[in-house]
Order: structure tokens, then sequence, then C-alpha cells
């Protein structure tokens, strides 16, 4: 697993505790596993009678650079036949007769103006196989989907925005309200950062993502960011901890239709689930916390911190 291992059952048990609790969304993506969570999605599915909502997504063609260059030929990254092909394998492992989301995993702005992936996208929605089009835009490029919304090609599009990412800010989420689209919110915690979970003693296991991404001095900075947040919230929300804070944070701006933080296990499942009472933090404490924002490259590069 990228994030280390991870045991079936508990995933399992987390996914049957969070559907016991009111979760109706679940987002995945057809490379987690190699399609092995989509499998353990569609077997606790199937046992399941609540109406249950369900993302996934597309990977491009095998051997595609990622991040992708802004000049990618969408026709040799996402080829139509390509694009229906992956979706028949996803209902399958699913167990499902429709996709509530289809997603693209990655994005770039050139593709805006192709038809070619619209077309086999509404090929799939035309014969009941996916409900909505969906996109899942790169990190460190929020807006290359803009130009797809605005010709409504796209009815979701899915983002890193928390705490420290705060770019989405600016022009996505602007566009996204006025064009009526929906936004799924993704890495709140920032890869778990902003749990407040990580110690100088942190260690990860060998093959986890985590190990790149906090290599070197990201690691040392994030802590310094994450005890300024911290400060923050015990001066306006010493009763919350600091992952319910941050997971309020993403769900308190308007334009954000559900958050995925993900689950691991049944505690987290419970912890998650209980910040969805509605209790939003106040549009002046948002305002306030833009100073909290750090942009940031942690997957491509080491950083010197400074905290000016």
């Amino acid at each position: 697993d990228m994030w280390g291992p991870q045991d079936d059952q508990d995933s399992i048990n987390a996914l049957y505790r969070a559907i016991d609790l009111g979760i109706n969304f679940i987002d995945t993506a057809q490379g987690y596993g190699k399609g092995h969570s989509e499998e353990i999605i569609g077997r606790v599915l199937r046992n399941r009678k609540e109406e249950i909502y369900v993302a996934t997504k597309i990977p491009p063609v095998p051997g595609t650079r990622w991040p992708m260059p802004e000049d990618q030929d969408i026709m040799a990254a996402y080829p139509p036949d390509y694009i229906i092909r992956e979706c028949e394998k996803s209902l399958k492992r699913l167990q499902r007769e429709c996709i509530d989301i289809y997603q693209f995993h990655t994005w770039c702005s050139n593709f805006n103006i192709r038809d070619e992936w619209h077309d086999a996208m509404s090929k799939l929605r035309q014969q009941g196989k996916i409900r909505a089009i969906g996109v899942s835009v790169p990190d460190l490029t929020p807006d290359s989907v803009i130009g797809a919304l605005a010709m409504d090609k796209v009815d979701a599009v899915q983002v890193v925005y928390n705490i420290f990412e705060q770019a989405p800010l600016r022009n996505l989420f602007p566009v996204t309200q006025r064009l009526n689209k929906a936004v799924i919110v993704r890495v709140p915690f920032d890869e778990g950062a902003l749990t407040g979970k990580y110690t100088n003693q942190t260690k990860f296991v060998e093959g986890d993502v985590r190990n790149r991404y906090f290599r070197g001095r990201n690691f040392t900075a994030m802590l310094k960011r994450v005890d300024r947040v911290r400060e923050f919230k015990n001066r306006h929300h010493p009763e919350m901890s600091l992952a319910d804070f941050a997971l309020r944070f993403c769900l308190s701006h308007a334009a954000v239709s559900s958050v995925i933080p993900g689950i691991r296990n049944v505690q987290q499942a419970e912890s998650n689930a209980s910040v969805s009472d509605g209790k939003i933090l106040e549009r002046a404490e948002l305002q306030e916390m833009e100073q909290l924002a750090w942009k940031k490259d942690f997957w491509f590069n080491e950083i010197e911190d400074n905290m000016e």
C-alpha cells in the first residue's frame, strides 16, 4: 500500500462503521492497490442496503508521465476506447451497474479543448454506466480544469484543499460556485500532518510515500508550521482536536460538496464522521486562517522553510 501495509478486514470494518454512521459517499481509484480498493468496496456495498454514492478514478495509460507535461496528448494518455474499457473493469470490481462519479485521475489544461475524452464519457453516461464526469486535478495546478468547467464538460472537481494549501480559493472555487459544479476535497490533513500526530520521532515504514513527501527539511518545516496551526486552534477552538479543526476548515467553505479524508480503521471512521454535524468555522476565522497558508511542493522538492 502507498501509505504502508493495510489489512483487508480493517478496511472492511472501517467501511461498515462509516456507513453505520451515515457516510454515504465513497471515493476510490483504480490505482489504489491495482484495483483492490475497488474490490473491497464492492464486497462491502454488496451487503448493504443503504444508498451509497461511489466515485472512482481512471489512471492514464500505463507509461504516461506523472505529473503530465502541459503539452501531453490526451489521445495518448486517455484514448476513448481505453476510457470505456477501464470503466467496465471498475464496474466489475465495484459490483455496480453504474459509477456515480467517474473521474480522470490526473489532468492538464491541454485536455480542456479536446472533445474525444468527453465523447467517451458521454457515451458511458448515455449507457447508464456513469452518472457524472469528474476530474481530479494535480496538486499544484488546481486551475487546469477551469476551461472544461466553463465548457460544461465536467460535473465535479476533486482538488487538494487544506489549511496549508488554499490556492483553490483564488480562482477554482469561485468558478465552481458560479457554474454550480461539485467540489470534492482531498488531502484535508496534508498527508497526516494536520492531525498533529507526527513528532521528531515519527518514522514511516519502507515503501510509504510519506518518506518522500516529508524527506529531509520538509519534515522539520512541517512540524513548525503545524505548531503554528495548533496555536491558532487553541486560541479559537480549544475544545477541538487538531484533526477535527482541519476537517471543519475544509467543510466550512460554501464551494465544498464533500471531503474525503480517508479511513484505515474503525476509530478513524468514527472520528471523521463526528465532524459531519453541520458546525462550521466563522467567515472571519477563515479569512484570518489565510495567513496559515503554505505554498510548497513536497513531492518534487525539498525546501528551505521560511516562517516569516
